[in-house]
């Protein structure tokens, strides 16, 4: 009942048309190397600000299915992953395209796309209000124990090194600290500065880190774009649709692993990778992925779009990102005065199941729109960097200076730009950074709520069986790596005397 009204929500022609604009300039970014879903989202986030929430959310969820779509033509056709978690489809894509089998593995890439995406949605659809309820008994106890588990997760699952996503955490922390003090009425910070006494806009970092950040580091390293031409024809479409039936284990399994992926802060591009090695592992012709074989494209992008599709789970019902991409649309949420988080599905029905069934639709008229565009879009990366380049970096100065009509912050986006740029070529993650930015304050308001319940007591995060049993779970997530060493030493001691013939 509540999705058939998010589907009324959605019939409303001007959300048709943030729609279908949203999945358009969504393919186009995810065309272009150097941006991609979170950058894209972020640049183009001040467009919404005159729009209502729900037609809002709607266009900028749209555009991170269109750049999901669209990281997949430049994979496959120009060996270039538009998007990180495309670069698992390159393995297979470009040999195809090589093969004069472009359309082939452009259509086996979307329709997988698709199907990771739909069971996702079907996911969030259902799970989403239970959990919402679920989380409605919450305390301030609880939430900081989400959020800790958060945190920890992002420093004992991730791919990178933990002392570089803690040291990327704990300046976004301080980062989050700066202006005024809510609670107390202090300045934190602020050095004498009138200008940082409001803090650190959230949506000026992301624009900075994220679209200025990438656009160096691509200028940098001189991009130059050499590919395959594709041609999509209904027969090369339904020739294709008619072999993809065979690899539905390998669809089903990828989806499932980018669900879990997405859902813990794991992410799209470990997923993708995982349910690749998976595929390779398991499929009878293992030995001849990375030379074309479909089932070798078919894996990643189901895992990629499923795990894009479910970091919005925890976003919607916890007020938890799961990417960096959720990230920047939790802070959409936050500057639309909507506060994510179980409370949503109970004030903002409207919002929430417009959103859901916006998931739905969008997918669909992602699907249609790739299919029947990729030569236009593929055209676009033959356009010189040199051009396109200059015209991202004034969309970001505009969109930074709209924020608070205030050319300073212009420059404080410049500054943020740079220091993405250093955290690229240092191969620190931006993520741990721009969630601790995002979180960082509700996460201090949630603990100092939490100790002045328990008068300053830490046994409140072991006060009932769920909050110490998020907490005990959140801190063997942060000690993971340590736990798995020793873990892989005990399992290796007794191995070592064997000798390897």
């Amino acid at each position: 009942m509540n999705l058939m009204h998010g589907f009324g929500v959605l019939a409303d022609p001007m959300n048709i048309v943030y729609m279908f604009v949203g999945i358009t300039l969504g393919v186009l970014i995810g065309v272009l190397p150097g941006l991609g879903g979170a950058n894209g989202v972020a640049i183009l986030l001040p467009l919404t600000f005159s729009m209502s929430p729900t037609s809002a959310i709607i266009m900028l969820s749209c555009i991170y299915w269109g750049a999901l779509f669209g990281g997949a033509i430049t994979s496959v056709l120009f060996n270039i992953p538009g998007e990180p978690w495309s670069v698992a489809t390159t393995f297979d894509g470009h040999p195809m395209a090589q093969q004069g089998r472009a359309g082939e593995a452009l259509t086996a890439a979307f329709t997988s796309s698709f199907f990771g995406a739909f069971l996702a949605v079907i996911l969030i659809t259902f799970l989403a209000p239970v959990i919402a309820g679920f989380a409605l008994r919450f305390g301030p106890a609880e939430f900081f124990a989400v959020q800790l588990l958060t945190f920890c997760s992002f420093v004992g699952m991730g791919k990178e090194s933990p002392f570089k996503v803690l040291t990327a955490m704990m300046l976004g922390f301080a980062l989050a600290a700066v202006g005024l003090d809510t609670v107390t009425g202090q300045l934190r910070m602020t050095f004498g500065t009138v200008e940082l006494l409001r803090g650190f806009d959230f949506l000026i970092a992301v624009i900075g880190l994220f679209g200025i950040g990438e656009i160096l580091l691509t200028m940098e390293e001189g991009l130059a774009f050499k590919g395959k031409s594709a041609r999509i024809n209904p027969a090369v479409v339904l020739q294709t649709w008619k072999q993809l039936p065979k690899y539905w284990v390998t669809a089903l399994r990828g989806s499932i692993v980018g669900c879990w992926m997405g859902i813990t802060p794991g992410g799209a591009t470990p997923a993708s990778f995982m349910s690749y090695g998976l595929a390779k592992r398991f499929s009878r012709n293992g030995a001849k992925f990375g030379t074309g074989e479909i089932e070798g494209v078919v894996a990643p992008e189901t895992a990629a779009h499923a795990a894009g599709t479910s970091a919005l789970l925890p976003m919607l019902t916890l007020g938890i990102p799961g990417s960096p991409t959720a990230a920047v649309l939790l802070g959409g949420l936050l500057i639309w005065g909507l506060q994510p988080g179980p409370l949503l599905f109970v004030e903002q029905k409207e919002f929430v199941w417009g959103l859901i069934a916006s998931m739905y639709l969008g997918n669909v008229v992602g699907l249609i729109v790739v299919l029947t565009t990729v030569p236009l879009f593929a055209s676009i990366l033959r356009i010189p960097f040199s051009i396109i380049a200059p015209i991202i970096i004034v969309i970001c100065a505009v969109g930074a200076y709209t924020v608070h009509n205030a050319f300073m912050d212009i420059a404080v986006m410049l500054v943020f730009g740079v220091l993405g740029y250093v955290f690229k070529k240092l191969s620190y993650p931006l993520a741990p950074l721009v969630l601790a930015l995002v979180l960082g304050d509700m996460a201090e308001s949630s603990f100092r709520q939490a100790m002045l319940l328990s008068q300053g007591d830490l046994a409140i995060f072991w006060s009932n069986p769920l909050v110490g049993s998020i907490v005990t779970l959140a801190l063997a997530m942060l000690f993971w790596p340590v736990i798995s060493l020793a873990i892989g030493r005990l399992r290796g001691s007794p191995a070592a005397p064997v000798s390897v013939k």
